[in-house]
C-alpha cells in the first residue's frame, strides 16, 4: 500500500503526511522539483524530469490496487481508476469507477467552453478549511478500507 502525491500544486501534501504517518503506510511526493523535501522515513520525495505529464507519467506507472492517488488532474485519476487504485481529490471527492467517466466529461466540456469563450476563464471555487477537513476525513476512511480489504 502507497498513497501517491501529484504534488506540484498539491495544497494537502502536510495532511496525506500526517494521515499516511499515523496509518504507517509509505508515502511518494511526486513534483518536478521546487518542494522542500520531508524527513519522514515513510515520505520518498520523487523528482521526476521537467515535462508536460511526466510526475502525472510517473503516478500512473506505479499505482494499482492497494493504493491511492491524490491529485486534482482529471486524466491522472482516470488512469489510476482503471488500473485498480483509489483516488481522492484535494476536498475529499472520491474518484471511481463509478463517477470517473462523467467527471472527465465535464473537464472537457469546460476546457471546449474556455476555449470558445475567452472571457470565461474563471478561476473557480478558492480551497477551504471544509475542504481540508473533508480531505482529512476521506484519506482516513480510504485507507481504513484498503486495510479491511487486505
Amino acid at each position: 500500500m502507497t498513497i501517491y502525491v501529484d504534488a506540484d500544486a498539491c495544497p494537502v501534501k502536510a495532511e496525506v503526511e500526517k494521515v499516511g504517518t499515523r496509518h504507517k503506510v509509505a508515502m511518494a511526493i511526486v513534483s518536478n522539483g521546487g518542494l522542500r523535501p520531508s524527513l519522514n522515513p515513510l515520505v520518498e520525495n520523487v523528482i521526476v524530469p521537467e515535462g508536460p505529464d511526466v510526475a502525472d507519467m510517473w503516478i500512473a506507472d506505479r499505482a494499482g490496487p492497494g493504493d491511492v492517488v491524490i491529485t486534482g488532474d482529471i486524466p491522472l485519476a482516470a488512469k489510476c481508476v482503471e488500473s485498480g487504485a483509489r483516488v481522492l481529490k484535494h476536498n475529499g471527492e472520491a474518484l471511481t469507477q463509478a463517477n470517473i467517466g462523467n467527471v472527465l466529461a465535464t473537464r472537457d466540456l469546460m476546457a471546449d467552453l474556455r476555449a470558445a469563450d475567452p472571457f470565461r476563464q474563471g478561476g473557480g471555487k478558492g480551497f477551504t478549511k471544509a475542504d481540508r477537513s473533508r480531505f482529512l476525513d476521506a484519506l482516513d476512511r480510504e485507507l481504513n478500507k484498503i486495510k479491511r480489504d487486505l
